[in-house]
């Protein structure tokens, strides 16, 4: 037995517990938010306030509180599934009763010190009790038709309470992330097959209503699709902000025009600099091999993410870490997507980077849920 063997085996619980973390991924996290602390910085003009000051403070309270959940035993969290969903359901519903407006959308809980996103915490919730169904529903009833019907309503609740607020991007998020649950859960792919046949039938539906007293979606997201099927229609108008994102991309060139340099950014040429579009900043400050880098950081964390769900022991482990997993995909794939004229623009934020209190609280509280499975893995 090597000496870092034993010192692990005697160590104290809680310390031992420390030394359990996934460390690669709490690095990671730690790099990432590092990245973005530099680029609000940079979209000030070189000062901390308003933005680098306050998400370094907390990125601080999420990596602690990240601390805080992995210390807790796994099976904990899991009892409490139920109970988190329910509550996030009955927070949306809040939200919809007498929640603030911002923006033109009403999306937030004023609690004085400061503003609740639940549809931020939806994110986590929903994965969390559709690990704990299908740890406890046996395998082979995961396809059974009256078996897949509760998962679906039980994405389909909380997603359409946000998407009346309006917020069309976490609405696809949350559809995406408890579609991909299910598929990792054995949910046969015939079900995904007739899903896809409805949303193609959809989306046919959705263009078919606009104009009408009926129209499905807001008319400024129909303007959103306009812009992304042709951003040159309506250049200073709805197109601006994906034109200006583009300039941005393009002018970054290999590697960057150097820290601070951005023009787009610095001559306010670039809308939503420092939450949507901070990638556009970054890209064009440290060019290509900036941009790939920071996709290399997420890669390694969702790499990271998979491999201790395969170490885990039991189903409802694995399923919350692959779901976290997934869930921190979806996040900068449709945001860099976005940014990158790839994809309609839906208000996604760049996961770590971009600046959020709740966007970056749930996602700590997120990976704390998964350094608790990792941690308590050998029980």
């Amino acid at each position: 037995m090597s000496y870092l063997e034993y010192a692990v085996k005697t160590a104290p619980t809680g310390l031992r517990k420390i030394l359990y973390l996934n460390w690669p991924v709490a690095i990671l996290l730690a790099s990432i938010s590092g990245a973005g602390f530099l680029m609000l910085y940079s979209v000030a003009g070189g000062s901390f306030s308003p933005w680098a000051e306050p998400q370094m403070k907390r990125f601080v309270m999420g990596f602690v509180l990240m601390i805080g959940v992995a210390m807790v035993p796994i099976w904990f969290w899991r009892s409490l599934a139920g109970i988190a969903y329910l509550g996030t359901v009955a927070l949306l519903v809040a939200v919809e009763l007498f929640g603030t407006v911002g923006m033109g959308a009403q999306r937030w809980i004023d609690l004085g010190f400061m503003r609740l996103q639940p549809s931020e915490l939806m994110k986590i919730t929903l994965v969390m009790f559709l690990a704990a169904y299908y740890d406890w529903l046996p395998v082979k009833k995961t396809s059974h038709p009256f078996w897949v019907i509760l998962p679906v309503l039980i994405i389909i609740i909380p997603t359409f309470l946000v998407l009346r607020q309006p917020d069309l991007g976490t609405s696809i998020l949350l559809l995406a992330a408890g579609g991909g649950l299910m598929f990792l859960a054995g949910v046969h792919w015939a079900y995904f097959a007739a899903v896809l046949a409805s949303v193609i039938g959809l989306i046919a539906t959705v263009f078919q209503s606009r104009g009408t007293p009926w129209q499905l979606i807001k008319d400024y997201q129909f303007r959103r699709i306009d812009t992304f099927l042709d951003p040159s229609s309506d250049p200073l108008g709805a197109g601006y902000h994906i034109t200006q994102s583009k300039i941005a991309l393009g002018s970054g060139g290999w590697t960057g025009r150097g820290f601070m340099q951005g023009t787009q950014s610095r001559l306010n040429f670039l809308p939503e600099k420092h939450t949507d579009f901070i990638f556009t900043t970054l890209a064009e400050e440290f060019g290509f091999l900036g941009g790939v880098w920071l996709l290399g950081l997420y890669a390694l964390i969702i790499i990271f993410c998979v491999w201790s769900a395969l170490m885990n022991k039991d189903r409802f482990s694995s399923l919350l870490t692959l779901g976290i997993a997934l869930n921190f995909f979806l996040f900068f794939a449709v945001n860099m997507s976005m940014v990158m004229g790839m994809a309609p623009v839906v208000g996604v934020p760049l996961p770590l980077v971009s600046y959020g209190g709740s966007a970056m609280l749930v996602l700590m509280l997120a990976f704390g849920l998964m350094q608790s499975a990792h941690v308590h893995r050998l029980r």
